[in-house]
Parts: C-alpha cells; sequence; structure tokens
C-alpha cells in the first residue's frame, strides 16, 4: 500500500480523517532505508529521462507554513542531478505578474523536455491564499480549478509528468515546529508574526486545500496527501510517489536511448570507412 494517499479523479477528501501521523508501521531506521533505495531507482530513471529528452518532471509541493517544503526539496535533490533540475518558489506576485493572467508567471517555470522543476508553492496558490484572504471574488477563483486542469492537461499533452503533494500536518505540530524555530538561532531568521497570524485561520485553510485537491486531482495529474508530521516519513512518501510516477516511462526511455545509440554508431561506421578509403 503505498505511503501517500492519492486522491483519484472525482472522490471526495477528509483532511480530518487522514492522519497527518501517520509512519506506516515504520520506525525512522526502516524508512530512511527504504527511502534510499527507491532514491537511487529515481536517480537513474530521472538520468534516463534527461538523456531521452522525451519527457520532464513537475513536481508541485504545496502546505501550509512548516509543513516540510523546503526539507522536501532537500531531500528530493539528494537523489538527482542538479545540472537538469531547478526550483521555482511562487510567492506573492509583482507588479508585472499581477498584470497578467495568473497562470502567465507559472507557465514560464514549466520544466523543458528532459528537464525536472520543483514548485515550492504554485499555481495553487490563486485558490487557496486569494480566497482565504478574500483577495479576489469567489466566481474568480471558482473559475481557476478548472483553467488550472486545463493548464496541467496541456502540460501532460506536451510530455510533462506531473506528481503533486499536500504535505498534511496537523495544527498542534505546527504550533511546535513553530516555538522550536523560537528556540534555534539558525532558524530564527524564519520567525514571523505572520505565522501565527495565519494560524488563526486554519479551518479556513483546510477547506480551501481540500476544495482545490477534490477539484483538481486528475489522471494525468494526480494529488497525493502525504503524512507530514514525521520529516522522515514524509520523505519516504515522496520518494516511493516520484518512483511509481517515473517507472511506466522506463522502459520507453530505455528503447528511445537504444535506438539513438544505434544511429550513433552507424555514423561513427561510415566515418570510419571514409576514413580507411581516404588513407
Amino acid at each position: 500500500m503505498p505511503y501517500a494517499h492519492l486522491v483519484k479523479p472525482g472522490s471526495s477528501v477528509k483532511l480530518k480523517d487522514l492522519d497527518p501521523g501517520d509512519h506506516g508501521g515504520l520506525d525512522r531506521e526502516e524508512a530512511d532505508f527504504r527511502r534510499h533505495e527507491m532514491g537511487q531507482k529515481v536517480e537513474e530513471m530521472q538520468e534516463l529521462m534527461y538523456a531521452a529528452g522525451k519527457n520532464s518532471l513537475l513536481i508541485v509541493l504545496q502546505g501550509c507554513d512548516t509543513s516540510g517544503k523546503d526539507g522536501s526539496i532537500k531531500s528530493i535533490l539528494t537523489y538527482v542531478n542538479v545540472q537538469s533540475c531547478r526550483v521555482a518558489s511562487f510567492k506573492q506576485p509583482t507588479y508585472i505578474e499581477q498584470a497578467h493572467d495568473f497562470l502567465w508567471r507559472v507557465h514560464a517555470q514549466a520544466p523543458a523536455l528532459g528537464g525536472m522543476t520543483i514548485f515550492n508553492r504554485s499555481h495553487y496558490e490563486d485558490v487557496i491564499v486569494v480566497r482565504v484572504h478574500d483577495i479576489v471574488p469567489k466566481q474568480v477563483w471558482k473559475k481557476r480549478f478548472d483553467q488550472i486542469n486545463q493548464f496541467e492537461e496541456l502540460l501532460c499533452d506536451s510530455g510533462t509528468i506531473i506528481v503533486k503533494f499536500f504535505l498534511h500536518i496537523s495544527k498542534e505540530e505546527q504550533e511546535q515546529r513553530l516555538l522550536d524555530r523560537e528556540k534555534d538561532s539558525d532558524k530564527s531568521w524564519k520567525l514571523s508574526v505572520g505565522d501565527w497570524t495565519e494560524r488563526e485561520l486554519w479551518k479556513d485553510y483546510q477547506k480551501a486545500f481540500t476544495d482545490a485537491i477534490e477539484n483538481c486531482s486528475t489522471e494525468c495529474a494526480p494529488w497525493h496527501i502525504v503524512p507530514a508530521n514525521h520529516k522522515w516519513f514524509r520523505d519516504l512518501a515522496i520518494m516511493e510517489a516520484l518512483e511509481s510516477a517515473l517507472k511506466p516511462y522506463k522502459q520507453s526511455w530505455h528503447d528511445h536511448l537504444k535506438e539513438i545509440g544505434v544511429a550513433r554508431k552507424k555514423e561513427l561506421e561510415e566515418y570510419r570507412q571514409k576514413m580507411k578509403i581516404k588513407a
């Protein structure tokens, strides 16, 4: 059974019924071992994807403050070639970005064929934050669910493999992580009053996350809800989902690279034959 909860298209989601403290019956040592095994497989397949140049990989990370987006990125980057991978972070839109449609700045960050991009927050901020803070009216953000699905379908049709993760932590765990930041001088730079004021809107955010997941989990771009109270289990669940998403493409990448190899060898043989004739 997968460690992350895969949301089937059209299914309902109740975050309160999904335990953010789930650890799959594993301890940290076993989880780290399994994550390393899967990570090596992901590393191999990511290199094949890069070499084949037929697909790209987009990883979307969403979650409330302290849910572990930065930690998840660090874990993923342990097992991929950073030369073909980058991270795109989406913060408050700039004046220029606000002057365009909400997907304008996002589309420009989509990975090219062979490449891999991790979205630290994403286009989903425009159906979550704008809703919770009433930045745009309901008739505007509600239409965006279909617009997001169409956008992601376009990416899929263009060869992009999309894997979306919602990092699910409890309100109690979030509070503890915020308090721990105050005790750690190396992390105190992250302190913000805004983190605490946002907690007052916890129920609103949970509802917004739920609606986004329910409306935008599709066959080509499914949502995975990751129990994230235990950071080590979170990293394992993400790695397992990535390995599962890439595996169906592995053979086609192998076959494509084999065809390229045959053609290149033929070119070399022809070149050497010409050189012999000239000699």
